[in-house]
């Protein structure tokens, strides 16, 4: 464990003015908002933990007395000279380390919490962040505080690693240097943490000894990510709550209150002076759980209507939506953890309920099973079971965090071995499907009911061949936006991935975001690499794009060689890329290597390299290697020694030459092929 109480020696305290303290803490407030923000655990949601943040850095102050106990500056004999910003930090973190130490989640209103901030009607967050963010973040999240407030301490207070020491102890951290030597693995493993600032040439440090992190390093590191606007709880993004549930709650406002005033006054009967609960409280709130009543149902057209497309404008569709019966077997396995079923989880999913009343979107017969679908904030969860009892029921639940037009398009709500039937969003005015590796035969059209389920559609094959990749092919309605069509596919999940494209950067335009994958050139690509999807079943990825970062012409006139870079980013934020090399023709494409929990091929990681070695049709053999159009210079070093100018390298070479291969960059900087 590294946290316990920890009580600073009184020589080191001096007494600090509350008038300058507050001057202090208006000057410097963002900064430990921030700071605050990032240590803050991450289950109530962004908007409780923003609320959370500002709440606690602004009851740092006593309501009363004239001073507080502030730590002398460093360096500074005298007792009229406290470190005011210092002692605040401090404060803050002595609470978000209360905070983090009670038990459960993040409660809605804590003791001693002041009534501001409030906000009423609105959810608050900060800006929405790419893939790096999320990967910080996630990393975080998995973290114990001590290790956050080390991460938060060292890039974002710019502390040396003695002086983060210090806070931490004065903080209540028993340990702080295991917790500075776990931040610095965090970093590590996320990703690369900038260089040091004295020039060097960024050689790996043999030493264990904590060390201070720049944020100075090159764009799209997580530590750099830290200082982006997904972290600043200051500058904030503001939504509605949900409208139609808030409205029903102002018709039955007076209902309501009279309602609790008097199963209040029968509890506190009850339950006399001990304040223990009663034993049928406990029933009252876990039967809250499976009312069907509190179930969420959004109207039919609400998805040509709103800024939010995703799965909560989804109506409740389906034969048995009106069942009570059967929503609640649905509710009682998705939030009762003693359950007996066939319960399972995609990765990075919750296995129960979070005790609010999911979205309903589905329930009915679907091959001989009943099923139903619901939408739980975070998590797309379906339940099924037999219609003729023979077998268990089974639940299966599947992170969808942030789900849009594309990815909250479609769910699988059936499956057999060789096909799925999937339910189609409102919003989908075309489906049809298609086989990845033909891609000049045209798609063909699917049928499906009046609820959006599709006839079976064919899937690709789980057992190791290649000889067909099905993918689905829709078009949103041009209620919500014009020539829109995508491509979707199944690796297994209940939500289906979403394909996209980038084409081979064009001589001065700037590179563009991905695109769809419908197009010839797209679809022509990704008949060559679509086989490469089987190694990433079960992963729970939400899209996976291609990426054609060089095109590069080949030794002995041989023709034209085509780089590609498949990032697969998943629902819990790290990606996975695989660099595959395309040779002359149209045969499959061949890995020249792979990384994981990597940024390397999104927008904060356009600066790629990838080598592979070649035999030519005159039986010679080639290291080649591309980098990306950023890439000015490129070295291979060990066994084979070569260097070329530009972005492309091209030597004879023994087979299997082990070869280090690194691409300079217009800032001197480096990156390595895989």
């Amino acid at each position: 464990m590294f946290v316990r109480w920890h009580t600073p020696s009184d020589g080191d305290l001096r007494v600090l003015d509350v008038r300058r303290a507050e001057a202090a803490l208006m000057e410097h407030y963002p900064r430990l908002v921030r700071l605050v923000y990032v240590t803050l655990p991450r289950s109530p949601g962004r908007h409780r933990r923003v609320l959370a943040a500002h709440g606690l850095v602004q009851r740092a102050l006593p309501h009363r007395g004239p001073a507080i106990p502030g730590r002398r500056r460093a360096g500074d004999a005298r007792d009229t000279a406290p470190d005011e910003y210092g002692t605040l930090r401090t404060s803050v973190l002595r609470a978000a380390l209360a905070q983090d130490a009670r038990p459960g989640p993040l409660p809605r209103r804590w003791a001693g919490r002041p009534a501001l901030p409030a906000v009423w009607g609105l959810r608050v967050f900060p800006q929405a962040g790419g893939a790096e963010e999320l990967l910080l973040d996630r990393a975080l999240a998995q973290a114990r505080w001590p290790v956050r407030a080390a991460v938060a301490l060292l890039v974002l207070e710019k502390l040396s690693a003695d002086e983060a020491a210090a806070v931490l102890r004065d903080t209540g951290v028993a340990e702080p240097a295991e917790a500075l030597l776990a931040a610095r693995r965090l970093i590590d493993e996320s990703g690369p943490h900038p260089s040091g600032t004295d020039g060097g040439t960024g050689a790996a440090d043999a030493s264990t000894e904590p060390r201070p992190m720049s944020a100075a390093g090159g764009s799209g590191t997580p530590v750099s990510a830290l200082l982006a606007p997904e972290f600043d709880p200051c500058l904030l993004h503001a939504r509605p709550t949900d409208l139609l549930r808030r409205r029903h709650r102002v018709r039955t406002a007076v209902t309501g209150a009279l309602l609790a005033a008097c199963v209040g006054a029968v509890s506190l009967s009850l339950a006399g002076d001990s304040g223990v609960p009663t034993e049928s409280g406990r029933q009252r709130t876990a039967s809250k759980a499976t009312d069907v009543a509190l179930l969420r149902h959004t109207p039919a057209d609400v998805w040509a209507d709103t800024s939010r497309v995703d799965f909560t404008a989804w109506p409740a569709r389906g034969a048995r939506t009106g069942d009570r019966a059967l929503l609640e077997r649905a509710l009682r396995a998705w939030s009762d953890p003693s359950w007996r079923g066939l319960r399972s989880q995609e990765a990075g999913a919750a296995s129960t309920g979070t005790g609010r009343a999911p979205h309903l979107l589905f329930a009915d017969d679907v091959d001989g099973r009943a099923v139903v679908v619901l939408h739980d904030d975070l998590t797309t969860v379906r339940y099924s079971e037999p219609l003729d009892g023979d077998g268990p029921p089974e639940l299966v639940s599947a992170l969808t965090d942030g789900a849009g037009v594309t990815t909250a398009a479609a769910v699988v709500v059936s499956r057999t071995p060789t096909s799925v039937r999937m339910l189609l969003a409102p919003w989908i005015a075309e489906a049809g499907t298609r086989d990845l590796l033909a891609p000049d035969t045209p798609a063909r059209d699917v049928s499906r009911s009046r609820t959006g389920l599709t006839e079976p559609l064919p899937v690709p094959s789980a057992d190791g061949g290649c000889r067909t990749w099905p993918v689905v092919q829709l078009r949103s309605s041009t209620r919500i936006v014009e020539k829109h069509a995508f491509l979707l596919t199944d690796l297994g999940g209940v939500s289906p991935v979403h394909l996209t494209y980038m084409p081979p950067p064009e001589p001065g335009e700037r590179p563009r975001p991905p695109r769809e994958a419908t197009g010839p050139d797209a679809l022509r690509g990704w008949a060559r690499t679509a086989c490469r999807l089987d190694g990433l079943r079960g992963q729970g990825v939400r899209a996976v794009n291609h990426w054609v970062f060089a095109q590069q012409d080949l030794p002995e006139s041989a023709g034209r060689a085509t780089w590609v870079c498949a990032r697969a980013d998943t629902w819990r934020g790290p990606g996975r890329v695989e660099y595959l090399f395309l040779g002359p023709g149209t045969g499959p494409a061949r890995s020249a290597g792979v990384r994981a929990n990597t940024a390397e091929c999104s927008r904060f990681g356009q600066n790629v390299l990838a080598d592979v070695g070649w035999r030519a049709p005159s039986g010679s053999s080639y290291l080649l290697a591309a980098g990306s159009r950023s890439v000015g210079r490129i070295e291979a070093s060990g066994p084979l020694r070569a260097k070329a100018d530009g972005r492309f390298l091209a030597v004879r070479a023994p087979r299997n030459s082990d070869a280090k291969v690194v691409g300079r960059l217009p800032e001197s900087d480096a990156v390595r092929a895989p």
